[in-house]
């Protein structure tokens, strides 16, 4: 089966999902296969595009893992980019909230404000047009972005970020008021009034359409037959124990789907559809005389790989769907503005543990034990009572988090010294590596020690957050039921690094490669300078 681009680019993205959804014969398809032009070229023109990808839990192993399988827009990128398979970030919470901040900052999380999770984007100050969902802004986002560098230069320059996830599509483009847009429970592309008062017509046109509707009563069943696939789908710990098995059928009624195919492979097409219609719409890349930014962060790898785990059939399946989702919207973009035109950088917000119950067999996790931290909590608040303290005060938020300082104050009671109790009793557990106060990490040789420094370049010595553990390899909390990410042990933290296009070298490339390090590539490649000092320095690309 091969994909030929119509005349509606934006078609070939939506109509692509029911097309994959036929079963390939034994031998595997090429749905989407990419052009054959090479990326590196001893000319370095000035592109028109930048698209920056980033593919959420994406771990740099899945390129190897899945290599023989993938035909299209992965393929392409990974045999003619510059790739560093060993990529990093170099921060202790590997989520997606500060592993997106650092993409095109090309500084770390204690620089950028954006520390985890829970210290994003969301806010009631910022509502959202068209949804209930919670509002969100960059509100805590410090410093610019390589988007802020290329408009210092061209104030004409154009922006367009998209995800599924608010974070996603946000924190890449900073603070910047732009065209930055994402997936609402209520089944439409949305953004926040931080940005505008309304959606632009293009944006309500591509919702009236209501694409997530088209999968209704559909099943998501394996795109290659089962010998291609070497991960067995009996697997109960997967999903909580229900619809852990192929196929995966969508419900019909219409709220369920508009949330359920947030965990679909189908998610990452509607994405590139509308990114797509963006680009169009938007005319990114159009003028030979301006360099745009299109910014793409694809979420279903994520859900999936918190939903099945890294080690899932389903988890295979949906690279091999995101490899010709990614062909198909390539050959739609490269259509529209041309190969020598476009300078691509992939990476990854984190990478992703196994379920500690099971076994690897990618990962050697055999040793992964889950960590209870209910008594450190339990004797830290007791020391808070009877120095006459509310509990209330700190939190179990990143770490040992003072929530109110002023109660300490109050009380003549210094917070580390209560945090010093949490971490002794921490230390004392099996699954745990190590706990420290912040400012003992301080005084640590950061460069052997990788733990001090990742957290060191996390939070600040003088934050909220006064100490933090670390669990053991693969280790996970007590009463997680999902698969999921967050340490800084190298499985969570190290990403695919690649850049693709015109004056980029292909080959795999040795040495260190850290994903503070994009920002200021990109802006090396554009001949810019950044407006500020960076964490990250620029990468060799040319021949």
């Amino acid at each position: 089966m091969r994909l030929s681009i119509p005349r509606s680019a934006r078609r070939l993205l939506l109509a692509l999902p029911l097309l994959l959804g036929c079963r390939a014969n034994a031998q595997g398809s090429t749905p989407a296969r990419v052009g054959t032009t090479p990326a590196s070229t001893s000319s370095a023109r000035k592109p028109t595009l930048v698209l920056f990808l980033t593919i959420d839990q994406f771990g740099s192993d899945y390129f190897e893992r899945y290599g023989g399988n993938l035909t299209a827009g992965l393929r392409r990128l990974r045999d003619e980019g510059a790739v560093w398979m060993r990529g990093r970030h170099d921060h202790a919470i590997a989520e997606t909230a500060p592993g997106h901040a650092t993409t095109m900052s090309g500084r770390f999380p204690v620089r950028t404000g954006i520390a985890s999770n829970s210290q994003g984007v969301n806010t009631a100050d910022a509502p959202l047009i068209g949804s209930s969902d919670a509002g969100a802004s960059p509100f805590r986002f410090q410093g610019t972005t390589l988007f802020d560098w290329m408009r210092a230069v061209d104030p004409a320059t154009r922006a367009l970020s998209v995800s599924r996830k608010d974070r996603g599509a946000i924190l890449p483009i900073g603070r910047a008021r732009t065209d930055v847009y994402w997936y609402a429970s209520n089944g439409v592309f949305t953004t926040s009034t931080y940005y505008r008062d309304t959606l632009p017509s293009w944006v309500q046109a591509f919702n009236a359409q209501q694409h997530p509707l088209a999968y209704a009563g559909k099943s998501w069943t394996p795109l290659l037959s089962d010998d291609r696939y070497n991960e067995p789908d009996t697997v109960l710990i997967e999903s909580g124990g229900r619809d852990f098995t192929f196929p995966h059928r969508l419900a019909m009624g219409r709220d369920t789907v508009f949330r359920d195919i947030r965990d679909t492979p189908w998610m990452d097409s509607l994405t590139l559809a509308f990114a797509l219609e963006g680009v169009r719409t938007l005319g990114l890349g159009a003028s030979a005389g301006r360099t745009d930014l299109l910014a793409v962060s694809l979420s279903s790898t994520d859900a999936i790989g918190h939903k099945y785990g890294p080690d899932s059939k389903e988890i295979h399946d949906q690279i091999l769907r995101l490899d010709r989702y990614l062909g198909a919207f390539l050959d739609a973009l490269f259509a529209l503005r041309g190969t020598d035109n476009i300078v691509i950088a992939l990476t990854a917000d984190h990478g992703v543990a196994p379920y500690p119950e099971l076994r690897s067999p990618y990962y050697d996790n055999h040793g992964a034990q889950r960590i209870d931290t209910r008594n450190a909590w339990r004797v830290a608040y007791a020391a808070l009572k009877a120095a006459g303290m509310d509990t209330a005060a700190v939190e179990n938020d990143d770490g040992f988090r003072v929530r109110d300082r002023a109660a300490f104050t109050r009380a003549g009671v210094d917070p580390d010294a209560i945090a010093a109790l949490w971490v002794r009793e921490l230390r004392q557990l099996t699954g745990v590596l190590r706990a420290d106060l912040l400012r003992d990490l301080a005084q640590a040789d950061t460069v052997q020690d990788v733990i001090a420094r990742r957290w060191l370049h996390m939070l600040p010595v003088d934050g909220a957050v006064r100490a933090v553990v670390t669990p053991k390899p693969f280790g996970y909390y007590q009463g997680v039921t999902y698969a999921t990410h967050g340490l800084p042990h190298d499985y969570d933290t190290q990403v695919p690094v690649l850049f693709w296009g015109t004056g980029i070298a292909a080959g795999r490339r040795a040495g260190e490669a850290r994903v503070v390090d994009m920002a200021p590539t990109l802006a090396a490649r554009l001949g810019i300078t950044p407006l500020e000092r960076l964490d990250g320095r620029a990468l060799p690309l040319a021949p």
